[in-house]
């Protein structure tokens, strides 16, 4: 029935973007997230352009600013000498180009900006502690079962449960793709920041088998740091002694810079890379992958959260275009969004493998190639991605 609202499992930046779509085309929702309140890590993320194409028409473009910042250039350095191999410009000539800027938050800002705008609108029901372990379909409803017992039900559900999701094994059956690297991240107070670094642009330092990302966060008070390298123990447990032995010798070569930003890597915070391999069908019957759950990419773009955004609006809209015929409403979903999320997982294995972490007479013919790349070169290149997704027009169609 129209009134029953429909379940979202997830309280992370899709679960709680296709909240407030969904609310915004009169659809009430129940969130239900695992965790015991409603938060986010709390390291840093970036967003391309794009994301405000969501952002535009759920109002919430001016708060998502307020707490970003827009850097100057992306840029690309060779991580074992530190020649800047690659620079887009993301003032002003970027923003005439893509609308809207380029720009790096901390992802529990960002987060807070959904959550507020969740908790301010009265169709939208927030449930903390509510870690789902299980589900049914009967009839025109969808039921589910969190681990203290309770019992929740509505008209569909959508499964906005990440990389690792229940309803991605139950409804697929395939497991996660680990690459072989392992990530570290951190986030210092610039004030402790000693290393000689560019600090008012999204900087990736490419190597053999590793790469590192930094950039400001907070309008500056802060520096956001990422790690990740090529370890068969990637799935590994271990010690912060072991860790650190393991990413100096990892690094060993690399530009003394490198070595530095290493030195201030908080270690107890490790994860193994993985992704998801691309697939046609995100539903069955009543119940709908989101984001990660669907479509997890690595991290070469960064538009990982930005899919999963996107995802939340776009299924909004198709199930507002097909009232309670939830299965064509999904079945539409798929259609906008699979060629999109798909290009989007391949392209970044793609980089990952053939372009941000190639070594030897590779890493000198990508050196080469990309020394002719100039400005309009990369905003044609990004085109397809920064000019927004393709569909929202035709949602309602």
């Amino acid at each position: 029935m129209a009134s029953d609202p429909i379940l979202i499992v997830g309280g992370g930046l899709g679960g709680l973007t296709t909240a407030l779509a969904l609310a915004r085309r009169g659809r009430p929702t129940r969130v239900l997230e695992g965790a015991a309140e409603f938060g986010a890590i709390g390291y840093g993320i970036q967003f391309g352009p794009n994301v405000f194409h969501v952002f535009d028409p759920l109002g919430l473009t001016a708060k998502v600013l307020a707490v970003a910042d827009a850097p100057s250039a992306v840029v690309m350095l060779d991580a074992l000498d530190s020649k800047e191999l690659v620079r887009m410009p993301t003032g002003a000539s970027f923003r005439a180009r893509f609308k809207y800027p380029y720009i790096i938050v901390h992802r529990v800002d960002l987060h807070n900006v959904l959550l507020d705008a969740c908790r301010q609108n009265e169709m939208i029901e927030l449930v903390a502690d509510a870690m789902v372990t299980g589900f049914e379909e009967g009839g025109d409803k969808v039921g589910v079962a969190t681990a203290d017992g309770r019992t929740f039900s509505g008209a569909a559900l959508v499964a906005a449960d990440g990389l690792r999701s229940l309803f991605r094994q139950k409804l697929i059956g395939d497991d996660e793709h680990p690459v072989g690297y392992a990530a570290l991240r951190t986030i210092v107070p610039v004030k402790e920041l000693k290393a000689d670094v560019q600090r008012d642009t999204m900087v990736l330092w490419s190597g053999p088998g590793y790469h590192v990302v930094h950039y400001p966060l907070r309008h500056g008070a802060e520096f956001n740091i990422v790690a990740v390298f090529r370890t068969s123990t990637h799935t590994e447990k271990s010690d912060p002694a072991t860790y650190r032995a393991e990413l100096e010798e990892t690094y060993r070569n690399a530009h003394p810079t490198l070595r530095e930003l290493n030195a201030m890597m908080d270690l107890r915070w490790r994860r193994s890379v993985a992704d998801r391999a691309p697939v046609r069908h995100w539903h069955k019957g009543r119940v709908v992958l989101l984001g990660d759950a669907a479509h997890a990419p690595l991290q070469s773009l960064a538009q990982g959260a930005c899919m999963a955004i996107e995802d939340g609006f776009f299924l909004a809209e198709t199930i507002a275009a097909a009232g309670d015929d939830f299965a064509a409403a999904f079945r539409r979903f798929e259609t906008i969004r699979l060629t999109r999320t798909a290009r989007v997982q391949l392209e970044s294995r793609s980089m990952w493998n053939s372009f941000l972490h190639v070594e030897g007479i590779e890493r000198d013919v990508r050196n080469a190639t990309v020394a002719g790349w100039d400005e309009a070169h990369l905003f044609d290149c990004l085109a397809w991605l920064y000019d927004g997704a393709p569909g929202i027009a035709r949602a309602d169609q």
